[in-house]
């Protein structure tokens, strides 16, 4: 079967999230993303654990479902449509030399944030008690910091699980991504030593697309996922994966794990694997380029190359952006992997076996700029759950539901706005230094409205 994954979000517990982060309104919210399994977050945090042992149910497949479930079936707007995967995201904050070649003996600050995924409570239990022992504070923050390598922090998850999942978080974030260029590395194998090829894959992050990731050849044997790291209900599924896959847990780490192919090995055998993933425009992101907000310098890659990385303004050092680093670490230009767009989904024809992805701007940003609202508000969310819940969920209306069909029920604008959504046709700004990026469905004075045929999400 095909479903929709989103495996980075956090709970209530964690700083700066909603508290509105919680299971039952997880389960509706992900009926109206068209999101079938949900990531937990935070499952080592004490409370959030025990709420999570309380309402949700194992059933031997390794995802969990709500307890209020009465086999009703995948009813897309009840509990019973969610299953629930134990998740975490992990900040490690420690001192690492910068390459194992390296001559520097007292080695580098390092802070990396890690997601680690488990197929049971008992499997999380295990890897919390293996954490605990480290000496960790577990109950201050629902992404807790530790001082534990990230080759560590993956030893103990192997140790609780063998088939514990764990991936690189947001990737190329300066400040908290694996290679992130103020406190992260310049290669997996300087991270994780000899436990690099237990990393089966690493997220992409909201900055950067899967196509930037492709250019670095150590990727070539890493699944490339995508999840939205929502601190709210509204953001879930804004970044997402689509597996074909067996449903309970094997068949995703299997999807997972046959994903590291390149273009000159055999196609897959088994049916167990990733179709493509839903991405966040990466220059929406905040860290896509390089700049310093505070003096509102912001460089291009080009830019950056001329000018160099002192800010103009305070003489500072800027912050390298993702686009910048991926340039930096890259061991392919971006022509090598001849990219082609087929109804609005990037493939490679250089790597044919890479999954495919899809940048689209969120149904509530459509719907907040075509009513001149903001996403917040209410007329916008009546909007948008009326699309959602009489159109099969965001993913669907954004993606396959005929535009006359989204016209019915919320008019001609946001039906443009959604048609401009599919064909990319949009006004960007990038992100840069902890600012978040512009991206704009219409130009100021844009007023024309315009058809295209409707277009499917991988086919």
């Amino acid at each position: 079967m095909a479903y929709v994954a989103d495996l980075h979000i956090h709970s209530r517990f964690a700083r700066a999230c909603s508290s509105a982060l919680n299971i039952p309104n997880l389960s509706l919210w992900a009926g109206y993303k068209g999101i079938q399994l949900l990531g937990t977050g935070d499952f080592l945090h004490p409370l959030w654990f025990t709420e999570l042992k309380s309402q949700l149910k194992e059933d031997g497949s390794g995802f969990l479902q709500v307890k209020s479930d009465k086999g009703k079936g995948m009813n897309k707007f009840s509990p019973s449509a969610t299953r629930f995967l134990l998740s975490v995201e992990v900040a490690s904050i420690y001192t690492h030399k910068q390459s194992l070649r390296s001559d520097d003996l007292k080695g580098a600050g390092r802070r990396v944030h890690n997601l680690i995924f488990m197929p049971s409570f008992d499997s999380a239990t295990k890897f919390r008690e293996l954490i605990l022992a480290k000496r960790a504070n577990l109950g201050s923050d629902g992404r807790p910091i530790v001082g534990i390598s990230s080759k560590d922090l993956l030893s103990l998850a192997l140790q609780a699980d063998p088939k514990a999942i764990f991936i690189p978080a947001h990737i190329w974030t300066p400040w908290f991504g694996a290679f992130g260029s103020k406190s992260g590395y310049d290669c997996l194998s300087d991270c994780f030593e000899d436990l690099k090829d237990k990393v089966l894959g690493i997220e992409s992050g909201l900055s950067s697309d899967p196509a930037m990731n492709w250019r670095v050849p150590e990727l070539d044997q890493k699944a490339i996922l995508s999840f939205s790291d929502a601190h709210s209900l509204p953001n879930l599924g804004r970044e997402a994966t689509v597996f074909a896959a067996e449903f309970p847990y094997d068949g995703l780490w299997t999807a997972i794990k046959n994903s590291n192919v390149i273009a000159s090995e055999a196609k897959q055998s088994n049916s167990d694997k990733i179709i493509g993933t839903i991405e966040f425009y990466p220059e929406e992101g905040m860290y896509h380029f390089t700049g310093h907000r505070n003096c509102n310098v912001k460089y291009s890659p080009d830019d950056e190359k001329a000018k160099g990385i002192k800010c103009p303004t305070c003489g500072r050092e800027l912050t390298v952006g993702v686009m910048s680093r991926v340039e930096e670490l890259a061991g392919r230009e971006i022509n090598d992997l001849r990219l082609t767009v087929n109804d609005g989904t990037t493939k490679s024809e250089a790597f044919p076996e890479r999954p495919g992805y899809r940048m689209l701007v969120p149904l509530n940003q459509v719907i907040a700029e075509a009513l001149k609202s903001t996403k917040t508000s209410q007329k916008v969310d009546i909007e948008y759950k009326k699309l959602v819940t009489n159109l099969g969920g965001e993913i669907k209306v954004l993606t396959k539901v005929p535009l006359d069909e989204i016209a019915k029920i919320s008019g001609p604008r946001i039906a443009e706005g959604v048609d401009k959504d599919r064909r990319g046709d949009l006004v960007i700004d990038p992100g840069y230094d902890g600012t978040y990026g512009i991206v704009k469905i219409w130009n100021e004075e844009e007023k024309v409205e315009s058809t295209v045929p409707q277009l499917g999400l991988f086919d």
